[in-house]
């Protein structure tokens, strides 16, 4: 059953982003009301997790409606979205990611603040969109494996794969593989080494993949609760090849000034969610099967909607 839903996700995803890309009729995208906020999410757990959160906070503290367009197969996709006025606000956007996908920077390699910056301020000035401050977590990519391969191989770090790398298969997230910047090919020039065989998968199956045998690696979300349920080991990135993936939610200026109140709503949720948080949410979708609508809505009465915080 977990296999199916995850495949029809995936199918789900690839349908909404070929009907986005081509300007099509999908449900949320051709514009809205006055009073309801379109909210973009891509196909990943978190990412579904925190446009619910987003929506709940909104529905909490405002009179306005609120539609998320959810299962948006890229965060290519998920930009375009707000750059065509076919969305508003974006459920997790990454300061690395839109650093070399969107504005076609080179990797700042140990430069947090100062890529955070640079995004958050090309971001206001090309695109008219507002990044907001981290949640509070980095969902960076990482490389890893099973218990057993780590110990076989004595992997700590993944410079340490160089050495076997001509024997591994290795799962890889199928966006990542193209990428600029910090993708497989500038991985390979930095590291010194390719694997014997790569496999592009969607990255909710690479989890099952690595452990059911399929694959001797994977590169998987850090946050991903699967790690957790498998018991993974996640192998250093000793020469910080991976740029910082501070996690925000982003909102168009049109929007913001359109509802005012939006600004302060959000930002009721900067630094709230640290990693492990994530990891937990995360991990109550991916092994618990709890919808993640559900998690959202229990974590944020838990936490009773995070009152008294600084707007």
């Amino acid at each position: 059953m977990r296999k199916f839903k995850k495949w029809l996700l995936g199918l789900v995803a690839a349908a909404a982003s070929a009907l986005l890309l081509a300007g099509c009729g999908f449900p949320g995208l051709s514009g809205s009301s006055d009073d309801t906020v379109r909210i973009a999410s891509q196909n990943t757990t978190e990412q579904q997790i925190m446009a619910y959160v987003i929506q709940d906070m909104i529905q909490h503290y405002s009179n306005l409606n609120t539609t998320i367009i959810n299962n948006l197969g890229s965060g290519t996709v998920s930009f375009n979205a707000l750059k065509n006025d076919q969305a508003d606000i974006s459920s997790i956007r990454f300061t690395g990611t839109d650093l070399t996908t969107v504005l076609g920077e080179k990797v700042k390699r140990g430069q947090t603040k100062q890529t955070d910056a640079l995004v958050k301020r090309q971001f206001n000035t090309k695109y008219g969109m507002h990044y907001f401050p981290s949640y509070g977590f980095a969902d960076t990519y990482a490389f890893m494996v099973t218990k057993q391969t780590a110990k076989k191989y004595n992997l700590k770090t993944v410079g340490d794969m160089q050495k076997v790398a001509s024997k591994l298969t290795v799962g890889l997230d199928q966006t990542w593989l193209e990428r600029k910047g910090d993708g497989y090919d500038a991985f390979q020039q930095l590291y010194g080494y390719q694997f014997g065989k790569t496999y592009p998968m969607q990255i909710g199956l690479v989890y099952d993949a690595l452990e059911s045998g399929k694959m001797d690696a994977i590169l998987g979300y850090s946050t991903d609760g699967r790690i957790k349920s498998y018991d993974l080991t996640i192998l250093k990135d000793n020469k910080n090849f991976f740029p910082p993936y501070n996690a925000s939610a982003v909102a168009t200026n049109k929007i913001l000034k359109e509802h005012p109140k939006l600004k302060p709503i959000l930002s009721r949720l900067n630094g709230k969610i640290d990693l492990k948080t994530m990891q937990s949410l995360n991990y109550q979708v991916d092994n618990n099967l709890v919808e993640p609508e559900v998690v959202a809505k229990q974590f944020l009465e838990k936490h009773n909607y995070f009152e008294g915080s600084d707007k």
